[in-house]
């Protein structure tokens, strides 16, 4: 019984262990002049990131998985062409049922494989089309390698 108790716990642990090192351990850093923070949130198998301006505005939002986030983004909605994580993209309006609520055109969203089984979701939520450009510049420059993170780059 003993054996099994301890064969089952590390099975356990070495699951836990995979899901861990597939999953990222922190935000990539934000710019020093940016006028951004983080607000950083881990769950088990993605880490969700909310970068927020000095009076509390959240500007962006950035979903690291390990699982595609299956989001479906039609080419009637895509807007301009970008970068993230030195992989080439496109940002789309969101779909938002026919709605356009306040704000709705300078509201973007895309999601980026970059690396195997390792996906972003990136959601910018800009006040005008200058905060927009500004932010898909700032996302283009971002580093997702484990070491440029551990390093805060």
């Amino acid at each position: 019984m003993n054996v099994l108790r301890a064969a089952v716990c590390l099975c356990l642990l070495s699951s836990a262990a995979v899901a861990w090192a597939q999953s990222p351990s922190e935000c990539p850093s934000l710019p020093a002049g940016s006028g951004l923070q983080w607000q950083q949130q881990a769950q088990s198998d993605f880490m969700l990131c909310k970068a927020s301006t000095a009076d509390g505005r959240e500007v962006l939002s950035l979903i690291l998985s390990a699982r595609d986030p299956a989001l479906t983004l039609t080419r009637t909605l895509r807007q301009e062409k970008g970068g993230f994580a030195g992989e080439s993209m496109y940002w789309y309006q969101p779909d938002l049922g026919g709605q356009k609520p306040p704000g709705y055109d300078t509201r973007r969203v895309a999601v980026v494989k970059y690396d195997k089984n390792r996906y972003a979701q990136i959601a910018l939520y800009a006040d005008n089309a200058q905060e927009l450009g500004t932010l898909q510049s700032l996302t283009q420059g971002m580093n997702l390698t484990p070491t440029a993170v551990a390093a805060g780059r």
